[in-house]
């Protein structure tokens, strides 16, 4: 079992950066890929980004260059820097974790709208 609480989420501006991060507890000696996927009203969750716990990183394309994911395996800790931030990046945004046996956990999401 893996709970995972994300913070950093809130109203910026277009063009404006915000810092994710997502703490993780229980079972995380066995943490494969870390990630963080959003879903918008009305659509689909979709991945942002993930990274291995080699530090093999992946990214949406829509995202490309403007995010950075980021782990501190000590903390148990995963972060998602999201710079030039558009309104289409307004979503509930989810950290997920994936064991090396196969389970998946997400966080409860947090709130970023870019607006005006």
């Amino acid at each position: 079992q893996v709970q995972l609480v994300e913070s950093g989420g809130g109203l910026v501006q277009p063009g404006e950066s915000l810092r994710l991060s997502c703490a993780a507890s229980g079972r995380v000696f066995s943490m494969y890929i870390m990630g963080w996927y959003r879903q918008a009203p009305g659509k689909q969750r979709e991945l942002v980004a993930t990274i291995r716990s080699d530090g093999m990183t992946n990214y949406a394309d829509s995202v490309k260059g403007r995010v950075t994911i980021s782990r501190d395996n000590a903390k148990n800790m995963v972060y998602l820097q999201m710079n030039s931030l558009k309104p289409e990046d307004t979503a509930v945004y989810y950290c997920n974790v994936v064991l090396r046996r196969g389970n998946e956990y997400w966080g409860q999401g947090t709130q970023v709208t870019v607006s005006s």
